[in-house]
């Protein structure tokens, strides 16, 4: 016979309680437990655990017995997706996408899968109808859909009825579009619910493992920008990718988080035009322009993201305070790392920004987090206050510590060699081992404090 109960399940963690908390005891999230009814069937279930009764084909085999072959990739036709993913899509992998509402998830994928005319591939949508996926493709494609002969469109949400599809067609490539919007009949819960979106991802991956057919799941983030439904998605899929950026500006970055074939120190970059997104290859040449040349506040950072340099401006501006409590604000660099740096520069160089507003904006409207931009992040600062421009062909890399010290930063060949290759003349470094000997066609300055890199500077 089969009993209906309730359970108490964390939307953040997936951990389960009998009865409602304020507080989760895993997480310890706050007012995240979501009441979920399940069926249980107690005679079915003590009868597989009674008999034992053995599973054809699946028996444990020696771990020197595993044929290790190299897993078999499937090309995008796109260098930054490929990069992401380690080097192409893996036979039978299931890759999770996430992104703020319309950041571009979904055109990203759909103009991808347009570019592979020689894959069959199903692409099931539970939020848009054929013909608003018709006029993207269009839009992507310049107007012209007639020769993708192996794309299939699906709209449905029966979790069931995708794998009937899916059977007949035998796709070699399956989009679901998006995973908060299927369920399965096994399940009485709304669609999205934690239950649904844990029953149905662990359903697709199976469907993936055994058929050996990847299949892309695009899912939603919440307003803390996490991936949304329990935690256990994550475990489930292969890969984990975050779409990210700003909608103001056109620049994306498509960030790995989880990759069970690759990296996760790799991103792939792209520029959203009209006609969809666009491949940056190298995003140096985009995010510098050539008119700062005599104008003080900008210094240009040799900045490492994932394991890609490229070379970013770093814009300030200091003014005199109008009301009695200056200002601080920033745009793409953190704020409280920035109050450190002004309170290093007062202490140790001796400059006085009490009585100073600061702005400081990361050029592009990307948003970085590595630290080797701090020597830049002061300089700009400095120039503006000092109202004296640096030269245009010289850049910085350094992190700065609180007493004043340039610290040492991590690939700091790649970035010499990047900025070697756009031209500049002077790269302003850390003391660090190894530099004396590097053959490069750029002047290395080397600096132990932050006084020592303002006199190279400002002379």
């Amino acid at each position: 016979m089969v009993k209906t109960k309730s359970v108490y399940v964390c939307s953040d963690c997936g951990a389960e309680s009998s009865k409602w908390q304020g507080k989760c005891p895993s997480c310890g999230a706050w007012n995240t437990f979501i009441e979920e009814v399940i069926k249980t069937s107690p005679v079915a279930s003590r009868g597989v655990a009674v008999s034992g009764i053995e599973r054809k084909g699946v028996k444990p085999i020696l771990l020197r017995d595993v044929t290790s072959e190299q897993e078999e990739r499937l090309d995008l036709l796109d260098d930054e997706f490929n990069r992401t993913l380690g080097g192409g899509l893996v036979r039978g992998s299931l890759v999770l996408i996430g992104g703020d509402p319309g950041i571009g998830k979904s055109t990203l994928v759909l103009q991808t899968v347009l570019k592979l005319k020689s894959l069959r591939t199903m692409y099931v949508s539970g939020e848009e109808s054929a013909r608003q996926l018709k006029l993207r493709a269009e839009r992507l494609t310049g107007g012209d859909v007639s020769q993708h002969d192996n794309l299939f469109l699906l709209c449905e949400t029966n979790i069931e009825q995708i794998f009937v599809h899916a059977q007949n067609l035998r796709p070699d490539l399956v989009i679901i579009d998006s995973i908060q919007t299927v369920f399965t009949e096994m399940a009485e819960s709304l669609p999205g619910s934690i239950t649904q979106v844990r029953d149905c991802s662990a359903a697709i991956l199976k469907f993936a493992k055994e058929t050996g057919t990847p299949t892309i799941l695009i899912g939603h983030i919440n307003k803390d920008g996490n991936i949304a439904g329990p935690k256990v998605l994550e475990h489930i899929v292969d890969t984990v990718l975050q779409f990210e950026g700003d909608q103001h500006y056109m620049y994306r970055i498509l960030r790995s988080i989880k990759n069970r074939f690759g990296s996760t120190s790799e991103l792939g970059i792209y520029e959203m035009r009209q006609s969809g997104l666009r491949e940056v290859s190298n995003p140096s040449e985009l995010l510098l322009t050539e008119n700062h040349d005599g104008l003080s506040g900008v210094a240009i950072a040799a900045a490492i993201e994932g394991v890609r340099p490229f070379l970013i401006e770093t814009q300030s501006l200091v003014s005199s305070a109008v009301y009695g409590t200056p200002q601080r604000s920033s745009t793409g660099f953190d704020t409280r790392r920035m109050n450190m740096l002004l309170a290093v520069l007062e202490k140790r160089a001796g400059f006085k920004l009490v009585q100073k507003d600061v702005f400081l904006n990361i050029a592009g409207g990307l948003r970085v987090n590595d630290p080797a931009i701090d020597l830049s992040v002061i300089s700009a600062v400095l120039s503006s206050s000092l109202d004296i421009a640096i030269d245009r062909r010289v850049c910085l890399a350094g992190e700065v510590g609180l007493s004043g010290e340039i610290r040492p930063v991590n690939r700091i060949e790649q970035r010499i060699q990047e900025a070697t290759k756009l031209g500049f003349t002077r790269i302003i470094v850390p003391q660090m081992k190894g530099l004396d000997t590097l053959q490069a066609g750029i002047k290395i300055v080397k600096v132990r404090k932050v006084e020592e890199a303002f006199k190279e500077l400002f002379g």
